[in-house]
C-alpha cells in the first residue's frame, strides 16, 4: 500500500468518478475480438503493436483494490531523470494506449492526465472509462503515467511507524518538527534512487511532449483533470504545436498557488451545500443548521480530541481513531468532494455530534483507502514544494474556519526539508491560447471552484466553460457530458457545442435519514 508523507493524502486534489472497463482490441485498430469465435477459425490476434517508434504489447490496466480493469497496450518509455544531463539515470514511464475501435482511427489522439498530483492515470482510468466510451468509436487514447506515480518509478514512501496519522495512537494535530522529521524520512528513502528535484510539472510536460514525438507527433486533444489541469496549461504554453483541443475539468489557474485557497473554497462549499438544507422544510427539521452544528462539533473536538471505536466498513472489524478538530477538517474535505457524500454530511455530522462516529468515519476510511493506494506522496511533494511553496505564506484570516491554517503550515513545514526542483520564470503566468478549449466545472466544488475556469476562459478565445449545476469536484462522467465531450473533440468547436441537456442535472436530495431523502 502505498502512504503519502503526514498530511499529503489529505491535499490531494483528487478525481472521484464512476467506474468502467474497455474490451482489448485487436490489431488492425478494429473491432474487439468476439468472445466466442473459435481459436481454430480466426488467426490469434498480433502481440505487437506498432505504433510510431514503439512497440506496444497486450496489458491490463487494473485499479487497485478494486475489479475495475481496462485492456490496453502497454510499453515502457525511457526519459532522463535529469534533462540537463541525458547522460545520467535513466527512468522508465509507463505508457499504455486504449485502442480505438475504428478501422482507421482519427489522426488526432486523446491523451488524458491524471489529477493529484500524484495519481496515476492508467490505475486512475478504470474508473473514468464510461465517460472516454464513445471517444474510442474514433480516436485512440493514450494515458502516460507521469514521472513519480504509478508505474512511472513512483515517489512512494511507506510508513508502517505506531502513531502514523490515522492509526490508534494518532492525535492528528498539527506538529511542524513531525512534519519534518517524517519528510525527512521518505526523503532518505527515495533518494536511494531518485532525485527528487527532477519530478516536477515541467519535467512531465517535456515528458510528455518527447512521447507524442515517439508515437509520430500526433496532435493532441489534450484531457487534464483536476492538478492534471496544470500539466495541461503548462503543455500548451510550451507545446502548442502538439494540441488539436484542449479539455479541463475542475481547474486549477497557472496562476495559483496550490493550497492558499483551500480552507476559503471550503467554506464556501459547505455554506452552499447547507444552505440547501436550511432551503428543505424536511432537512431544516431534521438538522437546524449543520453549518453551526459543524461548528459546534469542531470546537468541542479542539477542546477535548478523544479516541472513539467504529466498525471498518469493509470487514466490520472494531477500529480506533483519535478524533480531533484536524481530522474532521480532513473527513469534512473529503466528503465534499462528490454529490453522493456530500448529501450525507448534514446527517453524519449530526450523528457524529450525538456521539454516533461511524457513519462519518467508517465513509471516511473508504475514502482515504481509495486515494492513499493510487497516490504518490513524495511526487507531491516535489510538485508543490517546487512550484508553489515558496509563495504560500501564513493566512491568519483562515483560522477559524473548518480546515484553518494546518496545510499551509504543513506544506512550509515540509517544504523546508524538500528539494526543490526549477520553476520556469512565466509558469504562473495565465495562459493565452487560441486553441479549441472546453472548460468544465462543478457548481459545488469544495477545492477548483467555477471562478477558477472563469479565471483561465480568460485566455482562451475560442473557449468555453460549462459550469454543471449540484455537481462537486471533476464532472466529465455526470449526466450528458460524455456525449458533449465526444462531440467537442469531434468537432474541434466549443462555442456551437448544444448543452442544453445539462439543464436536466441538479443536486441529489439532503439524506435525512440512512434509508434517503424525504420523497
Amino acid at each position: 500500500m502505498k502512504s503519502a508523507p503526514r498530511f499529503a493524502i489529505v491535499v490531494a486534489i483528487a478525481v472521484a468518478v464512476l467506474a468502467g472497463r474497455h474490451a482489448m482490441q485487436s490489431r488492425d485498430g478494429g473491432s474487439p475480438e468476439p468472445p466466442t469465435t473459435p481459436a481454430a477459425t480466426k488467426p490469434a490476434p498480433p502481440r505487437v503493436w506498432q505504433v510510431g517508434s514503439l512497440e506496444l504489447k497486450p496489458c491490463e490496466l487494473a485499479q487497485p483494490h478494486t475489479g475495475l480493469s481496462t485492456a490496453a497496450w502497454c510499453t515502457q518509455f525511457n526519459v532522463p531523470e535529469d534533462r540537463a544531463h541525458p547522460e545520467g539515470r535513466k527512468i522508465a514511464l509507463r505508457l499504455a494506449i486504449v485502442r480505438s475501435s475504428a478501422q482507421v482511427p482519427a489522426a488526432d489522439m486523446v491523451a488524458f492526465i491524471a489529477g493529484g498530483p500524484g495519481q496515476s492515470a492508467a490505475e486512475s482510468y478504470p474508473v473514468i472509462a464510461p465517460a472516454m466510451a464513445p471517444l474510442l468509436a474514433h480516436r485512440n487514447l493514450l494515458l502516460l503515467d507521469q514521472r513519480g506515480t504509478g508505474d512511472s518509478h513512483p515517489l512512494s514512501c511507506r510508513n508502517d511507524e505506531p502513531g502514523v496519522p490515522g492509526g490508534a495512537e494518532d492525535t492528528s494535530n498539527f506538529d511542524a518538527a513531525a512534519v519534518r522529521k517524517e519528510t525527512r524520512a521518505c526523503l532518505d528513502q527515495l533518494s536511494r534512487d531518485a532525485d527528487v528535484r527532477f519530478y516536477t510539472t515541467t519535467d512531465a510536460v517535456a515528458d510528455l511532449e518527447d512521447v507524442r514525438r515517439a508515437l509520430g507527433s500526433p496532435q493532441f486533444d489534450l484531457f487534464g483533470v483536476s492538478y492534471g489541469t496544470r500539466v495541461a496549461q503548462q503543455y500548451a504554453m510550451r507545446h502548442p504545436e502538439g494540441l488539436r483541443t484542449l479539455i479541463l475539468d475542475g481547474i486549477a489557474p497557472n496562476s495559483l498557488v496550490l493550497g492558499e485557497d483551500f480552507a476559503v473554497n471550503l467554506d464556501a462549499a459547505l455554506k452552499a451545500q447547507f444552505a440547501r438544507c436550511s432551503a428543505n422544510a424536511a432537512c431544516r427539521e431534521r438538522f437546524g443548521d449543520p453549518y453551526q452544528t459543524l461548528y459546534q462539533l469542531r470546537d468541542a473536538l479542539r477542546a477535548n480530541p478523544h479516541k472513539v471505536s467504529f466498525r471498518d466498513p469493509q470487514n466490520y472489524a472494531s477500529v480506533q481513531r483519535v478524533l480531533s478538530e484536524y481530522s474532521l477538517a480532513t473527513v469534512v474535505r473529503m466528503f465534499a468532494y462528490s454529490p453522493e457524500t456530500a448529501a450525507l454530511l448534514p446527517l453524519s455530522i449530526d450523528a457524529a455530534a450525538r456521539g454516533d462516529v461511524g457513519p462519518l468515519l467508517g465513509q471516511a476510511k473508504l475514502l482515504t483507502g481509495d486515494l492513499g493506494d493510487t497516490m504518490d506522496g513524495g511526487m507531491q511533494y516535489s510538485v508543490i514544494c517546487s512550484e508553489d511553496a515558496d509563495l504560500l505564506s501564513p493566512r491568519p484570516q483562515d483560522k477559524d474556519t473548518i480546515l484553518g491554517e494546518g496545510m499551509i503550515e504543513a506544506f512550509r513545514a515540509a517544504c523546508s526539508v524538500w528539494p526543490h526542483g526549477v520553476r520556469p520564470a512565466n509558469f504562473h503566468e495565465p495562459l493565452k491560447s487560441d486553441v479549441p478549449a472546453l472548460l468544465m466545472s462543478g457548481e459545488f466544488d469544495p477545492v477548483t471552484p467555477p471562478r477558477y475556469g472563469d479565471e483561465v476562459l480568460k485566455g482562451l478565445p475560442n473557449g468555453r466553460h460549462l459550469v454543471l449545476k449540484g455537481q462537486g469536484h471533476s464532472v466529465v462522467t455526470r449526466g450528458c457530458m460524455p456525449r458533449l465531450l465526444d462531440r467537442f473533440i469531434d468537432k474541434a468547436d466549443a462555442k456551437t457545442l448544444d448543452t442544453s441537456c445539462l439543464d436536466r442535472l441538479a443536486p441529489l436530495p439532503v439524506f435525512v435519514g440512512f434509508n434517503g431523502a424525504t420523497p
